[in-house]
């Protein structure tokens, strides 16, 4: 079993005035995302223009934070530190790259439901969004 170890360290991306929001949100612990008015479609990488209809009538809505794996991938060599990078189909219909963090490394799973959790980056940066695997119930 292996776990994502919490000594990992994060670099801090690069906080443009565009999307300033967008990690404003995750300092609250909100995932962001754009919400175009022109065509009702919500798109992810967070930008003006909407990337479907090509609108600018754009504006920032709260995700709900619950997806699926698409696919993934766990790195174990070369790394100080054994990471699963992924892409997660989210229930509002976007797909975002992402790490899943606080998990066993070995159990995670195609079409696993997942949900968004927040890590720090260094230098006092920007939290980042993340997934974990939901809790059956």
């Amino acid at each position: 079993m292996t776990l994502f170890a919490q000594d990992r360290v994060l670099p801090a991306p690069f906080v443009s005035p565009e999307v300033a929001p967008f990690f404003e949100g995750t300092a609250a612990g909100r995932l962001m995302l754009k919400h175009c008015d022109g065509c009702n479609r919500v798109h992810y990488y967070p930008r003006a223009i909407c990337p479907h209809c090509f609108s600018a009538a754009t504006r920032w809505v709260a995700s709900a934070g619950l997806g699926r794996i698409y696919t993934y991938s766990v790195s174990r060599l070369g790394v100080p530190v054994p990471f699963a990078i992924a892409y997660v189909e989210l229930d509002e219909g976007v797909t975002l790259m992402s790490n899943l963090v606080d998990c066993d490394l070995d159990a995670l799973a195609i079409g696993q439901r997942v949900q968004v959790v927040f890590k720090p980056t260094e230098d006092d940066g920007p939290w980042v969004p993340m997934f974990t695997p939901l809790l059956s119930t």
